[in-house]
């Protein structure tokens, strides 16, 4: 595969390793607002820096992966898909629902290969816990337990263009939720405070948040977010059934741990996304090239991307209406 890479920053530089660590993928180009970070980029992998629109010109790439800035998702998306060419797309693919609407109405009239970069998914830990509870391990699945805090709070200017906290950091988890769960969810429930960072409040977002979903079966299932973890990146999930529990759990350095008469000791978390997720983004990839190979669907779709989105859409509105919020009301 031919892969072009549309955007140079944080999120760009990680898929980067990534794509360049497969086999199958050559990193063919590399495009940015800012033509010297492409060309950084570009030279640090041995690729070549290009323009967006030289990118969807050249019939000689297979493919885009799509980490550039939120606002131009869906734009990018769209001529990704009426250029032929299979696209994976960094989440969310817009910040509303009108507008990823059209984004996939575009996808269904010029089919290609689509993901969406939900990396979660492909976490290995998480990925065998998905398949224990499907397998029964725990009997039938009861609640579900979804921690996801972040080391340090976000500039509160980022803030103010992210969509706030459940379409830019807790749609990971609705995501995740619904992968688990395996079955409709009917309504949300979300409280949330700005505890951390008066300047997030100002920013009319909240920095830490709670949501409750409950499906049509009543399964439950708690999402606990934070902007601010002391001590690192924690991310934990517990599937709870009539047969037992299953956990996963933070990953560390080493997985040591020191026993003494003081007391045991465990090293901290993995700091942030990029160290905890390493092998997730390398199993992105790696799905996203072989459903690319075997025409099938990835893990993850851009309707996935539009499901989480009308979650996230209905914790904002409880959180703004206090009150629980069925999901058939959210269109």
């Amino acid at each position: 595969m031919q892969l072009a890479l549309i955007g140079a920053g944080r999120i760009g530089q990680v898929h980067a390793k990534a794509i360049t660590a497969h086999p199958g993928v050559t990193l063919a180009a590399i495009a940015d607002f800012r033509p010297e970070a492409a060309e950084a980029l570009a030279a640090t992998y041995a690729s070549r820096a290009m323009s967006v629109e030289a990118v969807f010109a050249d019939e000689h790439i297979d493919a885009v992966l799509i980490a550039s800035s939120t606002p131009t998702h869906a734009e990018y998306l769209e001529q990704a898909a009426r250029s032929g060419k299979a696209v994976l797309c960094e989440k969310p693919i817009a910040l509303g629902l009108a507008r990823t609407r059209e984004a996939l109405e575009v996808l269904e009239s010029n089919p290609v290969t689509c993901a969406l970069g939900f990396n979660r998914r492909h976490d290995p830990q998480f990925a065998a816990l998905r398949q224990a509870v499907s397998e029964g391990r725990i009997g039938a699945l009861e609640t579900l337990s979804i921690i996801s805090r972040d080391p340090l709070p976000p500039p509160a200017e980022y803030v103010a263009a992210s969509g706030g906290l459940f379409r830019d950091m807790m749609i990971h988890d609705f995501d995740m939720a619904r992968w688990l769960l395996d079955e409709p969810i009917t309504h949300v429930q979300a409280s949330g405070s700005c505890l951390i960072d008066p300047a997030i409040g100002e920013a009319g977002d909240v920095d830490t948040a709670m949501v409750t979903l409950t499906t049509a079966s009543g399964r439950l299932c708690h999402i606990n977010n934070s902007r601010r973890a002391c001590y690192g990146y924690d991310q934990r999930i517990e599937a709870f059934g009539s047969g037992g529990m299953l956990q996963a759990q933070n990953e560390t350095e080493t997985r040591l741990r020191f026993t003494g008469e003081g007391g045991q000791v465990e090293e901290k978390p993995h700091w942030f996304f990029l160290e905890r997720y390493a092998a997730a983004f390398a199993r992105e990839i790696d799905d996203f090239v072989t459903a690319w190979q075997e025409q099938r669907s990835p893990l993850t779709s851009a309707q996935d991307g539009l499901e989480a989105l009308r979650l996230a859409e209905a914790a904002e509105r409880s959180l703004q209406e206090g009150r629980r919020i069925a999901l058939d009301d959210i269109h």
